[in-house]
């Protein structure tokens, strides 16, 4: 009789072996309260070594609206989409969840490798944490957001709620960018060297800082295919709710739910296929 055999027979499993997919996510839901825990002490932990603390949770995207509106805004002349300073805050601020569940998810393996290492847990939980971390972040910045669109001259209408489900749909898309994220930088390590690149990338196309219509009005088929950009989808949602006059395809609500199952799915499968990596991290 082989090991394995023996081993199949006694009920003995290989340490650090991957479970099937179902008890993973039941294992990773029973530690719910771990990521969020974790989520908890990294805020405070950034507050603590900034002198300013929370308030920089404010500060940088109101001073990256601000720069990259003064800028844009000169660029674009007569382009300038309809209530560009509105354009730019929802942009801008809705942008920088996507950033940074994108950009720390990716880290949240790499960055704990103590962590993984010396205990046994499902290491989905630390890039699903991030998110959570980010979105909890989120949740000040949009009650400032939602000030300054105030303050520009945008009333307050009952569209407004639908920011909850665009958001939770959001936060679905992110948890699985981040899952991917996580796993490829465990395999390429120089990957976390283009993030920067990536982000500014994604930031330049989706439509955060002018008018896909307007600026390329000459190119119908470009246009056509940002139809099809989930970023893009999102801000364009998010703008018609948020602004009086400004209009969206409906139809964007179903593309871009769409698109964070899939990206989820995606991402669930391609981080869990690799689990028994990650205790391996150097």
């Amino acid at each position: 009789m082989s090991l394995a055999e023996y081993s199949e027979r006694n009920g003995l499993r290989r340490v650090g072996a991957r479970p099937s997919l179902p008890k993973y996510l039941a294992e990773a839901w029973r530690r719910r309260d771990f990521a969020i825990a974790m989520a908890r002490y990294k805020i405070e932990a950034s507050n603590e070594r900034n002198r300013l603390g929370m308030m920089w949770i404010f500060i940088k995207p109101t001073l990256n609206a601000l720069m990259y509106g003064v800028i844009f805004g000169v660029l674009q002349g007569s382009n300038r989409p309809e209530n560009f300073p509105i354009y730019v805050v929802i942009g801008v601020f809705l942008f920088e969840f996507f950033s940074t569940s994108m950009t720390a998810g990716a880290k949240s393996i790499t960055g704990n490798g103590s962590l993984v290492q010396s205990l046994a847990f499902p290491r989905i939980t630390l890039p699903v944490s991030t998110v959570i971390q980010q979105l909890m972040t989120l949740v000040p910045m949009l009650a400032v957001m939602a000030v300054y669109i105030l303050i520009l001259g945008a009333p307050i209408t009952v569209e407004w709620l639908l920011i909850v489900p665009l958001l939770a749909i959001f936060t679905v898309f992110n948890m699985g960018v981040a899952l991917i994220g996580a796993r490829l930088t465990v395999h390429i390590r120089d990957l976390t060297q283009l993030l920067p690149l990536i982000t500014r990338i994604l930031f330049y196309t989706s439509g955060v800082l002018f008018s896909i219509d307007r600026i390329l009005k000459n190119h119908p088929w470009a246009v056509r295919l940002f139809d099809f950009h989930p970023l893009h989808e999102m801000l364009s949602i998010a703008r018609g709710v948020l602004m009086p006059g400004m209009t969206y395809q409906p139809v964007y609500w179903l593309y871009f739910t769409v698109w964070a199952v899939l990206v989820f799915m995606a991402g669930v499968l391609f981080f869990w296929s690799a689990e028994e990596r990650y205790g391996r991290v150097d």
